[in-house]
């Protein structure tokens, strides 16, 4: 991330002059740079990339592979920017202004994101590598740039307004696109390094998730891959603002925003999970009086399976019973099996291992009524790198899989 505020915004501007120009005099005119001035500012963010953006011929300069994946990032990067820039100040009700974006500056953006994460200058400065003073005026002079305060004081906190929460959910896209744009370029020589980041749910990674992992990194081995796990609503903002490329989780219906698409994947039939030694094994039939005699563990009401859950009871017109404990880390819900004669839903993926070597097992099935789909959520406007567009197949190639085998997958 460091290399990325390396670069210098108006001479990304300058990229995309020169890539519709075809000349580096038209770029420094419009831009209000001597010519050796951006042949300079071109030189090092060459020298950043260790790649030539451009091929220098008498009639102009046209730009090489490099150049070509980098000013379709670039171009996507700034249209993030000036969207945010634009909706920022339509929520203070003033007017767009002229060309306000082309004068906002990374090191103003770093200092923003950093005190919007942590809700701290302190804490901001620690992250960004940056003096406190420093921090202070690079938010200050971006305020006053862009004629809208973004921060408020709460007691010690500092936080963001609504609308600069906006904002930054822009600049960090742009600075994603920024990223993928280096990932690409850093890939040409190989083909095969990048990252992805990928936010899962409890399902998909007891499983799925890391028999995909096992699948790519072997395709490649120069790549990296960041698995972030935290509740939906947090993977969906990180996935949102571009923190992280895809989300693999139950899917939602409806969607809770529309700026992004899901794509699903694969079938799971929850079961109901006991221990090995819970009085309700090897009942042929379970009725749901028997259910109704044991305490539960369920996740809370924010997920798709405390709903599935509760269908089970109210489809017999039966309420469900009281829960004394709501959780939904599959490893507690585990253990606390484990302690007693509790009952559970689960995937036959997420006690798979406890199941072979005999301590859970399955009680019974609820029947197909509770069959969630398991999907792929990306953002709407999401251009995935070459790499990360094989992951995506290597996903789907994976589910087609799983769904051919899933009556061998039963017990």
């Amino acid at each position: 991330m460091n290399e990325i505020f390396s670069l210098n915004l108006r001479h990304l501007g300058a990229l995309t002059v020169i890539g519709r120009a075809g000349s580096m005099s038209a770029a420094a005119q419009e831009v209000n740079l001597s010519q050796p001035a951006l042949a300079q500012a071109i030189g090092k963010i060459e020298r950043l990339l260790g790649e030539r953006l451009f091929d220098r011929h008498p009639g102009g300069m046209a730009p090489s592979a490099a150049g070509r994946i980098m000013l379709m990032r670039v171009e996507r990067a700034l249209r993030y920017l000036l969207h945010g820039v634009r909706l920022l100040r339509r929520s203070a009700r003033m007017a767009p202004g002229k060309h306000l974006e082309r004068r906002v500056t990374m090191a103003q953006l770093r200092a923003l994101i950093a005190v919007e994460s942590t809700s701290s200058y302190a804490l901001a400065a620690e992250r960004a590598g940056l003096s406190q003073p420093a921090v202070h005026r690079a938010v200050r002079d971006l305020q006053e740039l862009l004629g809208v305060a973004l921060l408020v004081r709460v007691g010690r906190a500092v936080r963001p307004t609504e609308a600069a929460s906006r904002f930054v959910r822009f600049a960090r896209l742009m600075l994603s696109e920024l990223r993928a744009g280096m990932d690409e370029i850093g890939a040409l020589g190989s083909g095969d390094s990048g990252r992805i980041t990928v936010g899962t749910l409890p399902l998909a990674r007891a499983i799925f998730l890391p028999e995909l992992l096992a699948r790519f990194t072997a395709a490649h081995s120069a790549a990296s891959v960041e698995v972030v796990e935290a509740p939906y609503g947090e993977l969906l903002a990180t996935l949102r603002q571009g923190d992280i490329d895809l989300l693999i989780g139950t899917q939602r219906d409806p969607l809770p925003t529309n700026d992004v698409t899901q794509e699903g994947l694969f079938d799971d039939d929850p079961v109901i999970v006991g221990r090995a030694a819970h009085p309700l094994r090897g009942k042929k039939k379970l009725l749901l009086s028997d259910l109704l005699r044991f305490p539960w563990v369920i996740p809370s009401p924010s997920v798709p399976m405390r709903g599935n859950w509760e269908r089970m009871f109210r489809d017999q017109g039966i309420e469900p019973p009281r829960l004394r404990i709501e959780c939904g880390s599959v490893l507690i819900m585990r253990g606390l099996m484990l302690q007693g004669d509790w009952l559970t839903l689960m995937s036959r993926d997420q006690f798979m291992f406890e199941r072979d070597v005999g301590a859970l097992a399955e009680l019974g099935e609820p029947g197909p009524a509770l069959r969630r789909r398991i999907a792929m959520t990306r953002r709407s406007d999401w251009r995935p790198t070459p790499l990360q567009a094989h992951f995506v197949e290597l996903a789907r190639v994976l589910a087609k899989e799983r769904d051919q085998h899933a009556p061998s997958r039963r017990r």
